[in-house]
């Protein structure tokens, strides 16, 4: 408790000196703070180790997340999970538990939460308590507060490594096979629409990003994203749109349905979709079936025959259609759903390659491609099997068209 006083009696210095007429810069603030330690640090009783380790947190607590900054600095961790101000929970190599600091008060997470909002110009209050936002370097951030969330600020951090996981370190992860890495490289390339699907954290926003790096880089990419995470490396003709919330000043919501409707106007080679979630569904597999053949996108799912029904269930959200024409879409649309899983030994693993063939009989017609089959597992653990080819791809015309 003790500690608690010093750093906030020393925080309160620190702003005191910070002059209000004038931004300063982050080394400037470092000084002021690393004085006042300084001068105060006999009076206080403070170590080398005292001063320094405080220096840390207070120029986080002022400049940066406070104590959040040291996980989201740390690239071994993979999810931040913040349950009100005492309860934090991390994510480590798949594993799950509790961290032993917490925030001195509800008000420096909310505090703290507002400055992660306004840095990509979104807003979240007691009237619009639900938001996605990113921190600047590209983790995914989700908030929820009072009167939605009942035991304080809840904040969910998804962090992605800094340099983009590729196909070979998928492969490396034993996550997919070269056979599959060389099948799926030819489709992107002769501008298969693919689809990915998969359940929370099996990896889709990871696979999709090294997937759309099989991209031939003097194509026109458009990405559409509700909160920007791809990281699409190399393409020079790259445009990256971002959805908008509506906000107490009057700005109006742009969705994701507004912006796949104005990306058709941009002339892209492809369109690629974070994530589908509702209406937008009807928007993308229009966009598919209207000429812009290679777009991929990802969606929540528990199997590929779960997402051709899911889809269905989305494109109704946004227009009452026959479902005959609904699936009569998907199955002209989409030409392969790539089924991603997360293991039980949290492995994450591609259990599915699928081709769409067709619509017949009031159903869409599939084909597995290739399947991940269960061998066992070894003595840590860890789940053993293979990615097998099940059967040959049927609709080779646009790998002839490509010359592939």
């Amino acid at each position: 408790m003790q500690r608690e006083e010093t750093a906030k009696e020393l925080r309160d210095i620190v702003m005191a000196r910070i002059p209000m007429e004038r931004e300063l810069e982050d080394d400037e603030v470092r000084e002021i703070i690393d004085r006042s330690i300084m001068e105060n640090g006999r009076r206080l009783g403070l170590s080398l180790l005292d001063k320094q380790q405080l220096s840390k947190e207070l120029f986080y607590s002022i400049r940066r997340l406070d104590i959040l900054q040291e996980l989201t600095d740390d690239p071994t961790v993979t999810e931040i999970m913040i349950n009100g101000k005492d309860n934090i929970f991390v994510e480590k190599s798949g594993r799950l538990f509790r961290w032993d600091k917490s925030f001195s008060s509800s008000e420096k997470l909310e505090d703290v939460i507002q400055q992660i909002v306004a840095k990509c110009n979104r807003t979240v209050n007691e009237a619009s308590p639900i938001v996605d936002a990113r921190l600047e370097n590209g983790s995914r951030v989700n908030v929820v507060l009072a009167p939605v969330a009942l035991n304080g600020p809840i904040v969910t951090i998804r962090r992605f490594p800094e340099k983009p996981i590729q196909m070979e370190d998928l492969k490396r992860f034993g996550a997919i096979t070269q056979e599959v890495i060389d099948f799926l490289e030819k489709l992107v390339k002769a501008g298969y629409n693919i689809f990915i699907s998969g359940g929370t954290g099996s990896g889709k926003t990871t696979f999709l990003n090294a997937l759309s790096n099989f991209i031939p880089k003097d194509e026109r990419i458009i990405t559409i994203e509700d909160s920007a995470e791809l990281q699409i490396l190399g393409v020079p003709n790259l445009v990256r749109l971002e959805t908008r919330n509506a906000n107490v000043e009057g700005c109006k919501e742009i969705s994701m349905r507004d912006l796949i409707r104005s990306s058709l106007r941009m002339r892209p080679d492809r369109i690629v979709v974070g994530e589908v979630r509702g209406s937008e569904a009807l928007d993308m597999v229009q966009a598919m079936n209207t000429g812009h053949d290679g777009s991929l996108s990802t969606g929540h799912a528990n199997s590929a025959a779960d997402m051709l029904s899911r889809l269905e269930t989305m494109i109704l959200m946004g227009m009452d259609l026959p479902l005959s024409a609904i699936r009569g879409q998907l199955a002209s649309g989409i030409d392969i759903i790539v089924h991603l899983g997360r293991l039980r030994d949290k492995s994450r693993k591609v259990l599915q390659v699928t081709e769409i063939l067709g619509y017949e009989d009031d159903e869409i017609k599939t084909s597995v491609l290739y399947e991940f089959t269960e061998e066992g597992e070894d003595e840590k653990g860890h789940i053993k099997g293979s990615l097998e080819a099940k059967n040959p791809l049927v609709h080779r015309d646009k790998l002839r068209a490509a010359g592939l």
